[in-house]
């Protein structure tokens, strides 16, 4: 049954990503200096996510409708965010939104609905 599931999953994904590409939000326009304002306002966020979860996509769709530049760490290909995320987030379950609050402050926002609710009470009308 693993492994009917994992030959499921890899062409589901693709067809998850392709629907993802052809139909997704168009970034706002705003001023260059705007878009820096914001991007130095993001830069201390980073999500933790694999590139076929539905989950993930979501969140990535709210972030390129907000317009925000938020680094994407692949858990699942790259061991060194995985173990990141379990060594340091607690658990090994994407989305997973870090925000790192300064004086090594750093809050592990799980659930791809808590993730895009922060980002949209925080940014869904630019930058602060």
């Amino acid at each position: 049954m693993k492994t009917l599931f994992r030959l499921l999953r890899w062409p589901l994904g693709q067809i998850i990503i392709f629907l993802d590409w052809i139909s997704g939000p168009k970034p706002p326009t705003r001023s260059a200096e705007a878009q820096q304002k914001l991007d130095a306002q993001t830069n201390h966020l980073k999500l933790y996510q694999f590139h076929q979860c539905p989950f993930c996509v979501r969140t990535r769709r709210s972030i390129r409708g907000l317009g925000l530049n938020i680094e994407t760490r692949d858990t699942r290909n790259d061991p060194r965010w995985q173990s990141e995320l379990i060594e340091q987030g607690g658990r090994y379950q994407v989305p997973c939104l870090r925000i790192d609050k300064g004086d090594e402050n750093i809050e592990w926002l799980y659930e791809s609905k808590d993730i895009i609710r922060y980002l949209d009470q925080r940014f869904a009308n630019g930058p602060p």
